[in-house]
């Protein structure tokens, strides 16, 4: 078990982490390409908008081939597009290598966390999922001071270390025994679950933090730009928010296997609120950076216990872990999309001030929700 958590562990942290290199990138590929806020946030969504087309046909292929062909795919997928974006000189290259790895990151998290949770107790799911939840972040938390080294260095270089990376744990993966295939879930199962209103609201649940992380991602650094912060200084931003995140991870997903997930996910949706509120307002670096910081704490508090929901209101529903994780794709995907590409086009259309209202509205409209619906605890666990 150990030996598979920490190889699913490091598969997420090299795919989370190519993806968050593109932060600091964007005042470069702005002023290279000439690129707008929108196209800044098409090239941010990219990886999700791949990750989104992808995200059942994955989990529906873990259930199909087994868990552990699919988390190989998804590796073979990093190894090619990250070569190709280092070597890319256009942005509709970079647009397409992202989408492709999104493609290739939808099969490695479903493949990945359903080959881990398949073969854990059920009593764990929370500390496992919390656990790989920490070494994504760590990943995001690694991710800006690639991307600050690509663009102080060589893109080609630092990009096709990444594809070096990605090889090593293909061979480990090959390597490790697949272990025992549980039963697959059908595509008309999967549209009864998703009918149930516990499971879509679980779903929310996880997409909401990424509808805002995707807005963050975009606006945040193209803001600190223009006030004149560099891309180290935006690294170091993403890195001291995610370092906060990735210890965070596991503490709260060992909370929701004992105490359920909903207080932190209240406490997270409170906090989301007024973060949405404040990040329009600072007007100078050192303010709008420890904002940022807080407001990634803060949605920091929403990740492990919303997969924890998520995987039990699956299961409860009678979905196999494949499709739970795929749903779980889903949610980040299509949370990181509307708010990277709309969030950048809104923006563009008006200012930075309307998405983030709009976010604060969502947030206390989900907690206002969030209180009758599930109560003081989680969904109720599959026996």
């Amino acid at each position: 078990m150990r030996r598979l958590f920490l190889l699913v562990s490091a598969v997420v942290l090299v795919d989370t982490m190519f993806y968050a290199a593109i932060a600091p990138l964007l005042p470069t590929y702005e002023a290279d390409l000439g690129l707008s806020k929108t196209g800044a946030g098409v090239l941010s969504a990219s990886y999700p908008a791949g990750t989104l087309l992808a995200s059942l046909p994955a989990g529906w292929l873990a259930g199909r081939v087994g868990a552990k062909t699919t988390m190989i795919t998804g590796l073979a997928l990093l190894c090619v597009s990250s070569l190709a974006f280092g070597l890319a000189e256009s942005i509709v290259a970079l647009d397409s290598a992202r989408f492709v790895q999104g493609i290739g990151g939808a099969c490695s998290w479903a493949g990945g966390l359903a080959w881990l949770i398949g073969t854990a107790p059920g009593e764990r799911r929370g500390e496992l999922i919390g656990g790989a939840m920490g070494a994504a972040v760590f990943g995001i938390l690694l991710g800006p001071v690639l991307g600050s080294a690509a663009s102080e260095l060589s893109p080609e270089a630092v990009f096709s270390g990444v594809s070096v990376l990605a090889a090593i744990l293909l061979v480990t993966a090959l390597a490790t025994p697949a272990g025992r295939r549980g039963p697959q879930s059908s595509w008309s199962e999967l549209r009864a679950a998703v009918g149930g209103r516990p499971l879509r609201l679980a779903i929310w649940i996880f997409t909401l933090p990424a509808l805002f992380s995707g807005t963050f991602g975009v606006l945040v650094p193209l803001r600190l730009d223009d006030i004149g912060a560099g891309a180290v200084t935006i690294g170091a931003m993403f890195l001291v928010g995610a370092a906060i995140e990735a210890v965070l991870n596991p503490i709260l997903g060992r909370f929701s296997d004992r105490r359920g997930g909903m207080p932190p996910i209240r406490a997270g949706l409170l906090g989301a609120t007024v973060m949405a509120i404040l990040l329009p307002l600072p007007g100078v670096t050192w303010l709008l950076v420890a904002t940022g910081v807080a407001a990634v704490t803060t949605l920091g508090l929403l990740w492990a216990p919303g997969g924890a929901l998520l995987s039990e209101a699956s299961e409860a529903s009678g979905l196999d872990q494949g499709f739970a994780f795929g749903l779980m794709n889903l949610a980040w995907a299509g949370g990181q999309v509307v708010g990277g590409a709309a969030g950048g086009g809104l923006a563009d259309l008006t200012a930075d001030a309307v998405p983030y209202a709009i976010l604060a509205a969502v947030c206390a409209a989900t907690l206002l929700r969030v209180q009758p619906q599930l109560g003081q605890g989680a969904l109720p666990r599959a026996r």
